[in-house]
């Protein structure tokens, strides 16, 4: 099916930034910013500086210059697909609790691409010697550095590059980093490992070939596209495809300019050429997302044959790096949901509450929590920490079960599940042979790392916890309000609550206390006298104890 192109009722990219101007999630900047000195250093502060997530923006820089004096035209937008949750949320067109079922959704129902005769991304073409020499193709285009004083050269990080499998005719989108090399060429890193890049898998076909591979790298597109990139979907499955039913209609797609790829037709700006399968260069250093700088590897190298942008194009990029960041947000906010579905609906768990991947500074694969509910059985608790450590092969070095008052966000929660739930010699086990991600273990065979499962659930009935009942406390913040002493941020627990050992009688005990009447506690202890017991020996150990029977 062919058309005119035209905006569908999905958004693109720059309604997108008109949503998040009203929204109050957009700040932009007029003043001159240098991108390759202080343009992702000043986003990055929000990330560093103690700043809420509620509270991040997306950031707009209409002034961009560079260290050699140049300005530019083209706008960069940093931060602007999920900075923070609520960001991700006017992307996908539905509120944050409703992520995880929009995804479900398209998944099981996608619709494919429309094919178009024209778009936007098309309006202006660079080719032949528009793409030659200094201040021309690659190197006319405002590409930030990312990490100044460690990266090698400007990167696109913002990518859905895209590429073709040479035997099934199906593409395949993913967020790989792209380095300037020259105005012509860049290096585009594909992940190599097990779960990798399926952009690699096409790599490695057109290879036996001994053909080139032809690649599309759009910068800017749709959010229903663009979040494509980042996701984990099936080998094989399409991601416009899936994007169509995130946006509940058909992804308007054109060819591209000079190879076989079918791209968004309402782009910001696509890079398309073909990459050399025969040989390869050396590529970065590069300020990686697992929180260490990738030091410089030979990977795979692109030869540009055209860039093609809208005249309006506004540049994007995304804050990688160091967790939490703009890259950590965007997989987190998608990763969790299908974690989630896949204990409940695929392996059938009953009683998971919840799946946590920790963002701070691990960058979401390597520390991983399932939130079960109390009493879940112990067999169930553990086909949820196999199962959640074996759906990614680079996700789950400690996998860690916990029960609903714990807050895995809080580190000192979590401490207190394993301090008191935990026991190292009954609920440990270790898998081996797992993917590594990040650094290099020079101690490990082939550099394969292993997974820690721990069940740090209650294991019994345990006492309550040891803070006021949570009517006490919730008087007590109103008394501190009138008091006008400093803003309160609650951190869980809060408040004293059951763990299942606790009496009725005590309970009463407890009440008379509160009321001032603590003295009828006394008296019942003392026509509970004996001689004939050790100190410290529980009052229930004793025959004929006042809980007998109850």
């Amino acid at each position: 099916m062919a058309g005119a192109a035209n905006n569908g009722g999905y958004p693109d990219f720059h309604e997108h930034l008109r949503k998040l101007d009203d929204t109050g999630l957009l700040t932009t900047i007029d003043a001159p910013v240098n991108k390759d000195t202080e343009l992702h250093p000043l986003v990055r502060w929000q990330f560093r500086g103690g700043i809420p997530e509620e509270e991040r923006k997306a950031f707009k820089f209409t002034n961009v210059t560079d260290s050699l004096g140049r300005s530019y035209d083209m706008p960069v937008v940093v931060g602007a697909l999920s900075t923070n949750a609520e960001m991700y949320s006017v992307g996908m067109g539905v509120p944050v609790e409703e992520i995880g079922g929009k995804w479900n959704d398209a998944m099981a129902n996608p619709i494919d691409p429309v094919t178009v005769e024209a778009g936007v991304c098309h309006e202006v073409v660079l080719t032949g010697d528009d793409l030659q020499g200094e201040g021309k193709g690659l190197d006319g285009l405002p590409v930030p550095i990312s990490t100044p004083g460690y990266d090698s050269a400007p990167y696109l990080t913002a990518t859905n590059v895209t590429t073709r499998n040479p035997e099934t005719g199906t593409q395949n989108m993913g967020t790989y980093r792209a380095g300037l090399k020259a105005s012509d060429r860049m290096a585009v890193r594909m992940v190599s490992r097990p779960g990798g890049a399926e952009g690699h898998m096409h790599w490695e076909l057109y290879k036996k070939r001994g053909e080139k591979m032809p690649c599309a790298i759009v910068v800017g597109c749709p959010p229903a596209v663009a979040y494509m990139g980042p996701q984990k979907l099936p080998v094989g499955v399409e991601e416009m495809a899936v994007a169509g039913g995130v946006a509940g209609e058909p992804i308007q797609q054109v060819k591209c300019k000079t190879v076989d790829i079918m791209i968004p037709a309402e782009s910001e700006l696509v890079v398309e050429g073909f990459i050399d399968t025969e040989y390869l260069e050396p590529e970065a250093p590069f300020a990686e997302s697992h929180g260490h700088v990738a030091l410089e590897d030979y990977n795979a190298s692109m030869e540009v044959t055209a860039i093609t942008h809208r005249k309006d194009a506004v540049f994007t990029s995304i804050i990688s790096q160091l967790t939490p960041s703009e890259s950590s947000v965007i997989k987190r906010v998608a990763y969790e949901p299908l974690y989630l579905s896949h204990l409940r609906d695929s392996l059938g768990i009953k009683g998971i509450k919840k799946v946590y991947l920790h963002e701070p500074l691990t960058n979401l694969r390597k520390v991983l929590f399932v939130q079960v509910e109390r009493g879940l059985p112990t067999t169930e608790i553990w086909r949820a920490l196999y199962g959640a450590s074996s759906l990614a092969a680079a996700i789950g070095k400690y996998v860690v079960a916990v029960n609903e008052d714990i807050d895995p966000t809080n580190g000192d929660a979590v401490f207190w599940a394993l301090a008191y739930r935990a026991n190292p010699a009954l609920d440990v086990q270790i898998l081996k042979h797992r993917v590594r991600y990040g650094p290099k273990d020079p101690r490990t065979v082939n550099g394969e790392e292993s997974t820690l499962l721990i069940d740090a659930t209650l294991k019994s009935d345990m006492p309550p916890i040891a803070l006021p009942k949570k009517e006490y406390m919730e008087q007590a913040a109103a008394l501190w309000d009138d008091l006008g002493l400093p803003p309160l941020a609650p951190e869980s627990p809060w408040h004293g609550y059951s763990l299942g050992d606790w009496a009725d009688e005590w309970d009463e005990m407890a009440k008379r206390a509160a009321e001032g009447n603590y003295m009828e506690n006394g008296r019942r202890s003392a026509q509970l006298r004996r001689n004939d017991v050790f100190p410290n020996t529980s009052i229930r150990d004793i025959p004929g104890n006042p809980f007998e029977d109850k």
